[in-house]
């Protein structure tokens, strides 16, 4: 009896909100400082990353395309801007492990080797989310909205490359975090706030959400939401699937 309490009891989870902050401040700054190492290095293979991220437009507009900009500082702040956007993804393993050991912080022990287990999957999820947007989505998206420009309504399309930047880092960081679903849904269940039955009978709701979500966070063409709604939704029933799975080990166990 003594030995079960003693594993239930949180005694090394317990922090007053000075501990909590001071440990939100490390945290923070261990994962800033990852941050603005893969920024410098991304800085310097910028343009490498650039004609990486541009390849979605030239294959839509041909390999004779080219962005232009409209004002002198255009190219520099774009530049910039990708390479801490590629930071962000190539630092996220770093970036997302402190951030889940803050939450595994105020955690009991056996909830803590959940998030242990969840970070280096969130990090993977976040990196594949940013690529399928750039393999997958961006051809899609950009060849959908160059036909409508031509077809509907008869004007050709000429992007700036500070724009074309902004809407390419926009839904990367999108995609990146919408693949966090499952990671989410996993850590919620096995912590206690959401039971696996409510998931399941909340997947109408869950729908409607998606499709909402997807609305707000893409550009208002369908193709993008529908490309974003439909991996959420199988995001969704994958972190179902993982619960369940890790459920029925504990009670065959």
């Amino acid at each position: 009896m003594g030995d079960a309490k003693k594993k239930t009891e949180p005694i090394d989870t317990t922090m007053s909100l000075g501990d909590h902050l001071e440990e939100l401040r490390t945290r923070l700054i261990y994962a800033l400082a990852g941050l603005v190492l893969a920024a410098i290095l991304c800085l310097v293979f910028g343009s490498r990353i650039i004609a990486f991220i541009e390849r979605p437009y030239i294959h839509v507009m041909g390999v004779e395309a080219r962005l232009q900009t409209l004002a002198p500082t255009d190219g520099f702040v774009s530049y910039v801007k990708i390479s801490l956007i590629s930071g962000l993804i190539i630092s996220s393993p770093w970036v997302f492990y402190h951030l889940w050991m803050f939450v595994a912080a105020g955690l009991y022990p056996q909830e803590r080797r959940y998030v242990r287990l969840a970070t280096p999957f969130s990090a993977i999820l976040f990196i594949s989310g940013a690529m399928f947007f750039i393999i997958v989505v961006a051809p899609l998206t950009l060849g959908f909205l160059v036909k409508f420009n031509q077809g509907v309504l008869g004007i050709a399309s000429r992007f700036t490359f500070g724009n074309y930047i902004s809407f390419v880092t926009m839904l990367m960081l999108v995609f990146g975090l919408a693949f966090q679903t499952p990671i989410a849904i996993f850590v919620l269940n096995k912590t206690g706030l959401v039971s696996l039955e409510a998931l399941k009978h909340s997947r109408k709701f869950v729908v409607l959400a998606i499709f909402i979500i997807a609305a707000m966070a893409t550009p208002p063409d369908v193709v993008s939401q529908v490309t974003l709604a439909i991996p959420l939704y199988l995001l969704f029933e994958l972190g179902v699937f993982l619960c369940y799975l890790s459920g029925r080990k504990k009670k065959n166990s």
